[in-house]
């Protein structure tokens, strides 16, 4: 099956392209092409609107001795749907976008204008950081405390969803009764709780008694102090040695020699006065020791 459109042609074998006469054509001569208004721009001549995306049969050709890093820069002419003023506006590969050189102004364009003043600001900074040290430190402190800031509200985001995770949402639904009344959540909450308290199990038995520990402190003088032993209330104590039995110290007498008292009397005293016990007791010593 032959092909619609044909894309190989036949080439005879004494064909010789050097043979073809070549017309000379100007050497920057304008093509007709179809293209759309790049932009929303308005007829300097009857103020006619032209809105971005219409359609124009224009006219294309090259600027000459303009380039941009070997780039090639074109002009496109086109007429006023109203006045057919000539309307001209070239390429503008720096800026990627189009430049409008004369028969219309270019409409009010809020978007290329911030993204132009956001790339000027831009611009600003980074020779500002570049020139003032103090001021590239002041952006790191301030790029950290942003960075800690958005880790804590990260953290708090987090917590957030583990507590709405363990939240059942159904059971809530499903323990709400809307023809319960106020009266009888009450007693079904008391219940609840009733329920509750029976289930919990406390350690011991209600039975059981706290011990009273008493402490027995044994002093003994003259040897190592004993460790306290602990007893309790209901246990029996052990009767103790005899040394624990001790709580005042031994105290040694030294029998002192007597020697012989001679009492004798005043002429004030009188002689009917009785002998007290010291001194019978020095006179029966004295006797005893004349005796032996």
């Amino acid at each position: 099956m032959s092909e619609r459109k044909v894309l190989n042609k036949y080439y005879p074998p004494d064909f010789d392209p050097s043979k073809i006469p070549r017309c000379k054509l100007p050497k920057n001569r304008q093509y007709t092409v179809r293209l759309m208004a790049p932009f929303n721009m308005r007829c300097v001549t009857c103020g006619e609107y032209i809105y971005k995306g219409k359609k124009f049969n224009a006219r294309k050709e090259d600027v000459e001795n303009e380039t941009y890093l070997g780039i090639r820069i074109y002009r496109f002419y086109i007429k006023c749907t109203r006045c057919l003023q000539e309307i001209s506006f070239k390429t503008d590969p720096e800026n990627t976008d189009y430049e409008i050189e004369a028969g219309a102004t270019r409409n009010f364009m809020a978007l290329k204008l911030a993204e132009e003043q956001a790339r000027r600001e831009e611009q600003e900074a980074r020779d500002e950081e570049a020139n003032n040290p103090m001021k590239l430190l002041e952006n790191r402190t301030e790029q950290s405390r942003n960075e800690i800031e958005l880790l804590e509200s990260l953290e708090e985001l987090k917590d957030l969803r583990t507590r709405h995770e363990n939240i059942d949402y159904d059971a809530l639904l499903n323990q709400y009764d809307p023809t319960e009344t106020e009266e009888q959540r009450e007693q079904r909450l008391a219940k609840l709780d009733e329920d509750y308290v029976k289930t919990v199990k406390f350690k011991g038995t209600p039975n059981t008694q706290k011990r009273v520990v008493t402490e027995e402190i044994i002093e003994d003088v003259g040897e190592p102090e004993e460790i306290p032993v602990k007893k309790s209330k209901n246990e029996s104590f052990a009767p103790k040695v005899a040394k624990a039995s001790m709580k005042k110290p031994l105290v040694l007498v030294k029998k002192k020699e007597s020697s012989k008292i001679e009492t004798t009397t005043s002429p004030s005293v009188d002689k009917e006065t009785k002998p007290s016990g010291l001194s019978l007791l020095s006179a029966y010593s004295d006797s005893e020791s004349n005796d032996d």
